[in-house]
């Protein structure tokens, strides 16, 4: 069957957080002084977890992406993921993560049915990469890359937030990866989570950065996958790799969304950017699978036809983007 909500779009993708926590503090996810966890009992068990996957595999979601917070840091989250692998009808499992736990966990990872990985690295040089994670080493992360390489993984995407006067200097560098590697580099635009003056000066738009990298290189256009998301896809010819741009303030992609998702705390939310959100808890405590499917089914129904967030500013509430799944 297919999910469709009331702007005719086919809802098959469901972004699934297993946890608030995280093993770093990057400064466009959390505030200085961190983020108050929830406790153990707040967060969803692996069992409920289970239930929404199944029932939303049920209704049509063909990928699930697990994040966080950061997903690794679960206790049990390779057992969970061996059995989310196993639903019926679900066609592409995948993770976000931040890398750093990736070199002892990739192998077991592959084996208990990932297929894709998704890795956030905000900069190529040591010291900005631990001024922007607060302390994450950079080292940690390439040598995740080379152990899933070493597992079987295809190469995976590569998510680099431009941030102007940060890491906008690395634009070429990050492009260049993919000139030897089969990366997906990603460049997405900083958008405003937090409440921080001035945010605007830190987008660098996507066409600003097309712009840069076409002053140096050709493009040519790729078409994407199945199961690709918002980027628009790009490849400098011969390069092993791609380059995606992904515009979530200067070009809303919101027309061909095709995702919801659901916090660590059992919220469902249709959107990233939306103050709605539908309690899912009430009927895990019952086991109602029946109630979680016509909560999901009213949640997609209701799904928004666009954000609001523009370079003029925006109108949702602020949230820390660890408990609301990265």
């Amino acid at each position: 069957m297919k999910l469709i909500d009331s702007f005719g779009r086919q809802i098959n993708y469901l972004r699934l957080s297993i946890t608030d926590r995280c093993n770093l503090r990057c400064r466009y996810c959390m505030s200085t002084d961190g983020v108050a966890t929830c406790s153990h009992k707040e967060i969803l068990s692996y069992e409920d977890l289970q239930l929404i996957a199944e029932t939303a595999v049920s209704m049509g979601i063909e990928k699930i992406r697990v994040t966080g917070g950061e997903p690794l840091v679960r206790e049990g989250v390779v057992p969970f993921l061996a059995r989310l692998s196993g639903i019926d009808g679900l066609r592409h499992l995948a993770i976000s993560s931040n890398g750093i736990l990736l070199s002892k966990m990739a192998q077991d990872l592959y084996l208990a049915g990932v297929q894709r990985l998704n890795i956030s690295i905000d900069s190529l040089e040591e010291e900005k990469y631990r001024q922007i994670t607060r302390g994450g080493e950079l080292k940690m992360v390439f040598a995740g890359l080379k152990a899933a390489e070493k597992a079987g993984f295809p190469a995976p995407k590569i998510n680099v937030v431009a941030m102007r006067g940060f890491n906008d200097d690395e634009i070429i560098a990050f492009t260049e990866l993919t000139k030897t590697h089969g990366y997906s580099v990603r460049f997405i635009e900083y958008m405003p989570t937090l409440e921080l003056a001035g945010w605007q000066q830190q987008v660098i738009s996507g066409q600003e950065i097309l712009d840069r990298i076409s002053r140096r290189y050709a493009l040519e256009e790729v078409e994407k996958g199945a199961y690709a998301g918002p980027s628009k896809d790009y490849r400098i010819p011969g390069a092993f790799g791609t380059i995606g741009i992904i515009t979530a303030v200067s070009g809303h992609f919101c027309a061909t969304c095709n995702r919801i998702r659901i916090t660590s705390t059992g919220k469902a939310k249709s959107c990233l950017f939306s103050n709605q959100s539908t309690d899912l808890v009430p009927c895990l405590r019952l086991g109602d699978r029946t109630g979680v499917r016509r909560k999901l089914e009213e949640l997609v129904w209701n799904k928004p036809e666009c954000h609001s967030i523009s370079i003029d500013g925006y109108k949702h509430d602020n949230f820390l983007m660890s408990q609301v799944g990265g």
